[in-house]
């Protein structure tokens, strides 16, 4: 263990043992990794996109535009192909550092999937599909998600050309949002980073609620969310 995880492993006066085991699992991720200097500081990997036997275009969400993003900078000649970061992998340890094991066994359920990403012919379809078809793209941008905030730091900025699925909270997906990778990025910042304070700056039409509801009440984080109230998800969330 380096100085630095060392120090990031130390106990915390007052921590509860759900603090504790967080902490460790956070410390124990491999999703952070040490990026050569040839690289630029833009996360994405091919396998963000979904190709769901065309059931993806029954939701009005692109579900292939991480591709197109990258295709177009690399066209354009602002991103080389080869300097581009390829994420791990979220593994369920560390889904586990914000969700429930309930939650996360829950999306056993292609029922349930199919009513998070609202695709209702997903119930019908075998759940082991829909974690390798559509669940796996979700779990590697929820790892380039983390990984970018230690690239911003070390970098200055960073992009996760994925992620960003503001509808999730710790204990409930929605809007095509099954894992809470912002609220993933922010915990592992606090651990590994020695990150005191964050602002999110969700400019999205639709509110984050997802983030809204797991830091309204954690001083550390200031959200800004400009959003059009009239259009889903109707809820209204104090800070």
């Amino acid at each position: 263990m380096s100085s630095s995880s060392a120090a990031a492993g130390a106990s915390v006066p007052g921590a509860t043992p759900a603090d504790a085991l967080r902490r460790n699992r956070i410390i124990s991720s491999k999703l952070y990794f040490d990026v050569p200097g040839s690289k630029a500081p833009v996360v994405y990997s091919t396998a963000y996109d979904i190709a769901f036997l065309g059931i993806e275009k029954m939701h009005p969400f692109d579900s292939s535009k991480w591709g197109r993003i990258c295709r177009f900078l690399t066209k354009e000649g602002h991103l080389e192909k080869n300097r581009v970061v390829e994420p791990l992998e979220a593994s369920r340890e560390d889904l586990l550092v914000v969700h429930t094991e309930a939650y996360l066994n829950s999306l056993k359920s292609s029922f349930r999937v199919a009513a998070i990403v609202e695709v209702p012919p997903l119930t019908l379809i075998p759940n082991w599909l829909v974690q390798q078809r559509l669940l796996y793209p979700f779990r590697k941008q929820v790892g380039g998600s983390i990984l970018s905030a230690k690239l911003a730091l070390e970098r200055g900025w960073a992009i996760n050309v994925g992620g960003g699925f503001h509808h999730c909270s710790a204990e409930e997906g929605g809007g095509f949002c099954a894992y809470a990778d912002i609220t993933l990025c922010i915990q592992f910042a606090f651990v590994r980073l020695d990150i005191s304070r964050v602002m999110i700056i969700d400019l999205d039409a639709h509110q984050g609620n997802g983030h809204e509801k797991d830091f309204a009440h954690d001083g550390r984080v200031y959200i800004l969310d400009m959003y059009n109230a009239g259009i889903y998800p109707f809820v209204r969330t104090t800070i």
